[in-house]
C-alpha cells in the first residue's frame, strides 16, 4: 500500500493536457473481442483500472502491444480457460466482457465484478438486456451467458439507464441477427466513444447520444483505429483543485468540448468560471468566489444525475470546492447510497458540513481545512480528499493512494508539476 504526504496551502499554476477517458477506454479494450483483426486505440490513459483490464483480456488470450498511449490489441485467437478472479475483483468493468465474448464465440464466462463500493450496482440489467438477445444467464460461484441458436435483435426497454449494460448490450448487439432497439440507454460520452469505435469496426448503429440507440447487426467486425476522447472527470478534478487551492490553470485544447458545459454551468453555480483563449481553457481561481442563490434567495443546489446531468463523479469534489466558497449550497447524491460516506474527513479537517440524511449534504463555506490522516475509500472519495489536503493548513496523509491511481494517471506528478508540494511514499 501506498500513501500520499500533501503540505496543503499552495496555489496550482501552470498547464494541464488531459489523459484519455477511463469510462471509454475500459469498453472500447472490451471491444476487441468482437475482432479477430486488430484493433488499435490512441490517448489511452496509464491507470490501473486500464492495465487490470488489458491483464484481463490477455488472460482471454487477447495479444497486446503498447507504445506510448497507444495500444493495439488482437483477439485472433481466445482462449476457453476462465481468468483467475482476482483479476475480475480488482475493477467493476470486468463485466464488459460478456457482451462481446457472447457475441464473438457464443457463451462468455466471468467471475463477478468487483471495483468501488459505493452502493448497490446491479448487474441485472445487463442479464436481462443480453437475456432479450437470445443468451441464457446461469450462475454459481461463475457468471455464465450462453446461446444455442444465432442470437436475434428485439427491442428492449432498459429498467435503468445503466452505462455499462448499454455498452454490453451494444456491443453483443452488433453481431445479432436483425435490429435492435435499446429504449432508455445511457448516452454518456464515452458510450458514444464506444459507439464511434463499433463504427469504425463495421457495425451498423444510430441514435448515440440519445436515449434511443438502434444497431442493426452485422456478420463480422474488422479491425479499426480510433483515439479515446478526454477524460471530463478528470478534467473536472483538476479544475476544483485549480479552484480551490486559489491557482490559475490552462487546460490544453479543450475549448469547445461540449461535455464540459455540464461542468461549467456547476461551477458558474460555486462563483467559480473559466475563459477561453484560442483552443485551450483557462481556469482563474485568484478571484473571491461566492456561492450564487437561487431566486429568492434559497439556497442553492446542485444534484447529480443520468447524462447530461451532473455526473456523480464529480459529486466529491464539488463538494470540496464549496468548502472553499462564501455561501451555503445542498448537494443531492441521487445515484449511490454510499457516495458521501467521505465527508466525515471533511468535517474533521474543520469544514461547516450537515449530512441531512446518506444522500444530501448542507456546505457552509469558506472553511480553513487542516491537514489530517485519512484514507482513501474509492477512486472519487479519494481525489476529492487529495484537493482537500492541497486546500488545508499543515501536512495530510493519505493512505491507500493506489485506489486514486485506478482513475487518475500519475496523479501525485501531475499535481506536483503544478505546483502542489506532493511526494508519495511505499
Amino acid at each position: 500500500m501506498t500513501k500520499l504526504i500533501i503540505e496543503g496551502g499552495r496555489p496550482l499554476r501552470g498547464s494541464f493536457t488531459a489523459s484519455g477517458n477511463k469510462n471509454a477506454a475500459l469498453p472500447m479494450l472490451a471491444a476487441s473481442l468482437l475482432t479477430s483483426e486488430p484493433v488499435t486505440l490512441h490517448n489511452v490513459p496509464a491507470i490501473r483500472d486500464v492495465q487490470v483490464m488489458m491483464n484481463l483480456l490477455e488472460a482471454y488470450g487477447v495479444a497486446i502491444e503498447r507504445a506510448g498511449s497507444s495500444v493495439t490489441l488482437t483477439a485472433a485467437s481466445l482462449s476457453s480457460r476462465i481468468p483467475d478472479p482476482e483479476l475480475f475483483s480488482k475493477v467493476r468493468a470486468s463485466i464488459l466482457v460478456a457482451g462481446p465474448l457472447a457475441a464473438r464465440t457464443g457463451k462468455a464466462e466471468l467471475h463477478p465484478p468487483g471495483g468501488d463500493v459505493i452502493g448497490r450496482r446491479r448487474i441485472d440489467t445487463h442479464i436481462e438486456g443480453l437475456a432479450r438477445l437470445g443468451y441464457r444467464f446461469s450462475r454459481d460461484t461463475k457468471i455464465r451467458f450462453s446461446r444455442k441458436g444465432p442470437a436475434r435483435g428485439t427491442s428492449m426497454l432498459l429498467d435503468e439507464a445503466s452505462v455499462t449494460a448499454t455498452e454490453n448490450i451494444l456491443m453483443a448487439a452488433t453481431l445479432a441477427e436483425g435490429e435492435t432497439v435499446i429504449y432508455n440507454a445511457a448516452c454518456e460520452p464515452h458510450v458514444q466513444n464506444l459507439g464511434e469505435l463499433l463504427l469504425a469496426m463495421g457495425a451498423e448503429i444510430s441514435g448515440l447520444g440519445t436515449n434511443r440507440i438502434t444497431v442493426r447487426g452485422v456478420r463480422e467486425l474488422h479491425g479499426a483505429e480510433l483515439a479515446i476522447g478526454p477524460d471530463y472527470v478528470e478534467v473536472g478534478s483538476y479544475m476544483a483543485a485549480a479552484f480551490a487551492t486559489g491557482g490559475r490553470v490552462r487546460f490544453k485544447g479543450l475549448a469547445g468540448r461540449p461535455e464540459l458545459d455540464v461542468i461549467g454551468k456547476a461551477c458558474t453555480k460555486l462563483g467559480a468560471t473559466w475563459k477561453k483563449i484560442g483552443q485551450d481553457l483557462v481556469v482563474d481561481g485568484t478571484r473571491p468566489r461566492e456561492i450564487v442563490d437561487d431566486v429568492g434567495q434559497a439556497i442553492p443546489k446542485l444534484d447529480d444525475g443520468i447524462w447530461p446531468s451532473f455526473p456523480s463523479d464529480l459529486m466529491s469534489v464539488a463538494i470540496v470546492l464549496a468548502t472553499q466558497c462564501r455561501g451555503s449550497m445542498l448537494f443531492h447524491e441521487k445515484l449511490f447510497e454510499s457516495r458521501m460516506v467521505f465527508v466525515d474527513r471533511l468535517i474533521e479537517m474543520g469544514a461547516r458540513i450537515v449530512q441531512c440524511d446518506p444522500h444530501r449534504v448542507l456546505v457552509q463555506g469558506p472553511c480553513q481545512l487542516q491537514g489530517i490522516a485519512m484514507s482513501s475509500p474509492d477512486i472519487r472519495a479519494g481525489i476529492a480528499l487529495l484537493i482537500a489536503a492541497l486546500c488545508a493548513e499543515g501536512t495530510s496523509v493519505i493512505h491507500s493512494a493506489e485506489v486514486i491511481d485506478r482513475g487518475y494517471e500519475r496523479i501525485d506528478q501531475q499535481l506536483a508539476m503544478l505546483g502542489a508540494a506532493i511526494h508519495r511514499e511505499g
